[in-house]
């Protein structure tokens, strides 16, 4: 017993024992602990995780909310917007009309006056094209195109739209097409036709042509408007893409600034009226062919019949206004002879505020001679002023939609 009491073996065992029980011991009491540590940081978790799922779900509802308030003021401040420009804009076609009255008192007082009837004649022109963004403008801001009563040929219409941009010298027209253009369809062609003519001119060089081909189609008729400008990147292509085929009302503090408002005001008259218009593809000139497609619910093939009285044939103004008088040509429609016009006992031209086929604009001049009697003057007068004639035959800027 002594022995084993001695042998320095058993008491190394002796003490690797209770080292062994004692790091046994400790090491449970560390497990117990970190168990209960990670218990607790793993409820921690779940609680921060909580914590955060609700702050992200108050944060998506208050952004959401945020959103959706804010949308609502634009709104509020777009329709407030469009009724104050829509507003407006009726006030300044008014002021148009007014001074297109004075144009006309002017131009039939100082007919015999060369130098002032071609003053008068850059003025009524340029009114025209005031008119039309005036018009424009109020389209996009809810207002609708005035009630018109007759048909127009598809001819008339496009000569209507050349008359009513700046550049109409540089627009030539070709047809074939012996149909007209439903009366309530009549004026947003014109409209729509004569901001595609003023996007082409404004965007080609000076001097360059713009086409008009005016074709049938199995679908009803196209009015191909090919330029010969630089065309567009396949962005500027699927921008116009949306504004011609508008999903929703046009937000107008969207068009830039300046504002364009070309694409814009076409898109949604073709919308508002069931027609098409697509501007991608190229023409052959390599600038931007545009496209109109009058469906045939909009077309007829009843012509407009012309006013009472002998059959004169339709004088052709000059190009622009000049200080020497000019001879003046008769212009024929397509498929058809020289559209008479109605004149007054004084044999001035009679200004037809409904139902009057529109017809021609300035062409090249012919050869001076001396004409200078008042039948002759006034029948320049009314020529040139035809090519706009369209749009003031329009009684109001309201009214439903098929109107």
């Amino acid at each position: 017993m002594t022995s084993l009491i001695q042998d320095p073996l058993l008491w190394i065992l002796l003490v690797v024992l209770v080292a062994a029980v004692v790091a046994v011991m400790r090491a449970r009491r560390t497990n117990m602990a970190l168990r209960r540590k990670s218990n607790d940081l793993q409820s921690a978790r779940e609680a921060a995780q909580s914590d955060r799922d609700r702050l992200y779900a108050e944060y998506t509802q208050l952004n959401a909310q945020h959103a959706g308030d804010l949308a609502a003021v634009r709104k509020d401040a777009e329709e407030d917007t469009k009724a104050v420009l829509k507003s407006a804009m009726r006030t300044l076609q008014v002021l148009a009309d007014e001074q297109q009255l004075i144009i006309e008192k002017s131009q039939r007082r100082y007919g015999d006056d060369e130098q002032v009837l071609g003053d008068l004649m850059m003025i009524d022109h340029t009114n025209s094209q005031f008119g039309r963004r005036a018009q424009g403008i109020a389209v996009l801001c809810g207002g609708w195109l005035g009630r018109r009563e007759s048909t127009a040929s598809v001819y008339d219409v496009a000569r209507s739209a050349q008359g009513r941009i700046k550049h109409f010298d540089r627009v030539t027209i070709n047809t074939q097409v012996n149909v007209s253009v439903a009366s309530r369809a009549v004026e947003p062609v014109a409209v729509v036709l004569a901001e595609l003519l003023a996007n082409a001119t404004n965007y080609s060089a000076p001097g360059t042509r713009v086409d008009i081909n005016i074709q049938a189609v199995p679908t009803g008729v196209c009015l191909i408007i090919d330029d010969a400008g630089l065309g567009m990147n396949t962005e500027e292509k699927a921008r116009a893409t949306v504004l011609l085929s508008p999903q929703a009302p046009v937000d107008i503090t969207s068009l830039g600034d300046p504002p364009k408002f070309g694409f814009a005001v076409s898109g949604m008259l073709a919308t508002r009226y069931g027609f098409k218009v697509s501007v991608d593809s190229v023409s052959p000139y390599g600038g931007v062919r545009a496209v109109i497609l009058l469906p045939e619910n909009l077309l007829t093939t009843d012509v407009p019949e012309p006013e009472g009285g002998a059959a004169k044939a339709e004088p052709q103004a000059p190009e622009a206004p000049s200080v020497a008088p000019q001879r003046l040509t008769p212009v024929a429609t397509p498929g058809g002879p020289p559209r008479p016009i109605g004149t007054t006992a004084g044999g001035l031209p009679k200004r037809r505020r409904r139902g009057s086929p529109v017809a021609v604009v300035p062409s090249p001049p012919e050869p001076v001679v001396p004409e200078l009697n008042t039948e002759v003057t006034a029948s320049r007068i009314g020529a040139f002023q035809r090519g706009t004639l369209l749009g003031r035959d329009t009684t109001t800027m309201e009214g439903p939609q098929d109107q």
